[in-house]
């Protein structure tokens, strides 16, 4: 059925605080790709664009910004993606929303996208794209590029007074999107002072390290931390002194001339870092590609401890529970005996710990086939249980926990994978074809874009599809398990992953999890 377009010379058309931006409007929604919130030179913090004349086509995304290697695409069945022109001058955003009349004061959802602090961008997944939770939720979406890797996370202080936080280059691109939201978002039918961040895998690791960073405090009021937190974020006061000598001797730049590693073009300076960091990483040396602590960003909470602005901040955690789950599921699973279960469990984790692996998972996740067992997450969700902990002991302000534990019809019944959870919370099952079951995707859809938009609204996710959804409080866990039938569960795998943690092997999680074959 068609849809009423409207992108005339005048509408709709909005003023922004550096000027005029012409958007569309398709089927009521205001939609507006690709608008400048800053600007950038190599290596340094961004800063405010320069007023405009007349007004500026608000009509195409953004240019991302180049990844250390080029995608290639694969798996698009479990994670649709889309690519785009890249370009170092990669400090857009996206906005869709339903009123532009600054009366609205609709609540704000600002969307970090992941791919760590290396990968990625704002339209990277199909299921991104914000004008279905935009309608469903009645909310302004705001989608942010920002620099990557070796551009917005690289310390190359020592060549220049220039470069003093090189290292956390991109997360103040992040910070000056947040001013621009402050200072326009009300033009565009939001609220300045509800703005929530949301973010997966790399882009929930972007909110925490917010939450850290002076300079974004007040920016924000709440934050959903979807898959991420995890332990691989440099996080001791170090410096780049190393790797900057490095990458200058490979290139061939005298330390005096340091500079020039600004103009070097990026591919040829990707490959230089690439072909000298490993080795600097292995005997434990600073190479950049995450936030680094300082100053600046006051370090992982968990180890550090929360800021007293974190402790502000309303925050839902949670992850799925097969995460890097992304190799094939068990063929033929339903029709396996118990005996062969159970032996794929014991060749994983060990004879003498099976028994009570599978009466734990089976306390957790009664309702679960016997073989998710063989790839439960721990890579995230033990540290985001040690976050949802600390955080529920620092203050009282809520922090509220869930898991993804739904199995997709996908290869037979396939366990919850990292990003699976995406669709759901944009209301964009209809762009991922592993979501769909009848009578099972739009009730969840509903449930858990429910869950986000109320949280966003008034920092409770509560709403009359699910069962009541109690805030974590000091040793208690509690925890909504989405699935076909929405539960709450306390301390549900404590015990599970306290045995996980101990008969687990070590694992890779650039490998595929592959199955344990029987």
């Amino acid at each position: 059925m068609a849809k009423e377009f409207i992108c005339t010379k005048t509408e709709p058309v909005v003023q922004t605080k550096a000027g005029k931006v012409r958007g569309f409007i398709l089927d009521g929604t205001y939609t507006f790709h690709g608008i400048r919130y800053a600007t950038a030179k190599r290596f340094q913090m961004p800063q405010e664009v320069e007023p405009w004349e007349g007004v500026k086509d608000a009509l195409s995304y953004g240019y991302v910004c180049p990844m250390l290697n080029d995608p290639i695409p694969n798996g698009e069945v479990m994670v649709p993606h889309r690519y785009w022109p890249t370009s170092e001058d990669c400090l857009f955003l996206n906005v869709w929303t339903r009123s532009v009349d600054p009366a609205a004061k609709k609540p704000v959802m600002v969307w970090l996208h992941g791919g760590g602090f290396s990968d990625g961008s704002s339209i990277e997944q199909a299921a991104y794209d914000g004008d279905n939770l935009c309608k469903f939720g009645d909310v302004v979406v705001v989608t942010i590029n920002h620099r990557l890797n070796v551009l917005g996370y690289l310390d190359v202080s020592s060549i220049s007074p220039d470069y003093y936080n090189s290292a956390n280059a991109g997360t103040e691109d992040m910070v000056a999107a947040l001013r621009w939201v402050r200072d326009n978002i009300a033009a565009f039918g939001g609220d300045p002072d509800n703005v929530t961040l949301f973010g997966q895998s790399g882009g929930g690791a972007k909110i925490w390290t917010l939450m850290q960073t002076p300079s974004a405090y007040g920016l924000f009021h709440k934050g959903v931390v979807q898959s991420g937190v995890f332990d691989m974020i440099a996080v001791k006061k170090s410096d780049g002194r190393a790797i900057t000598r490095a990458l200058l001797e490979e290139l061939g730049i005298p330390e005096a001339e340091g500079k020039k590693l600004a103009e070097v073009p990026y591919r040829e300076l990707a490959e230089a870092y690439k072909k000298v960091s490993p080795a600097l990483a292995e005997q434990g040396e600073y190479v950049g590609l995450s936030p680094l602590q300082n100053d600046y960003m006051l370090g992982d909470p968990r180890l550090v401890g929360f800021s007293d602005f974190a402790k502000t901040v309303p925050v839902m955690v949670g992850t799925v529970l097969g995460e890097f789950a992304f190799g094939p599921a068990i063929p033929n699973r339903e029709a396996l005996s118990e005996e062969e279960k159970t032996s794929m469990i014991a060749k994983k984790y060990g004879a003498e710990s099976t028994p009570k692996l599978v009466q734990l998972f089976r306390e957790a996740y009664p309702e679960k086939d016997l073989t998710d067992l063989l790839f439960v997450d721990l890579l995230f969700r033990v540290p985001s249980l040690d976050f949802i902990m600390k955080r529920a002991d620092s203050s009282d302000v809520p922090v509220y926990s869930y898991q993804l534990t739904y199995d997709f019809p996908f290869d037979g019944g396939h366990i919850a994978w990292h990003c699976s959870e995406i669709p759901y919370v944009f209301h964009n099952t209809d762009k991922a074809p592993y979501t769909n079951v009848p009578g099972v995707s739009d009730r969840l859809e509903e449930q858990m874009s429910g869950a986000w938009v109320n949280f966003a609204r008034c920092g409770n996710p509560n709403h009359p599809s699910l069962p009541e959804w109690p805030a974590c409080t000091p040793g208690d866990e509690a925890m909504m398990l989405f699935d076909e039938t929405c539960r709450v569960a306390h301390k549900v795998d404590w015990e599970l992953l306290s045995l996980l943690k101990q008969v687990a092997p070590v694992f890779d999680p650039s490998k595929n999890d592959e199955p344990i074959q029987h």
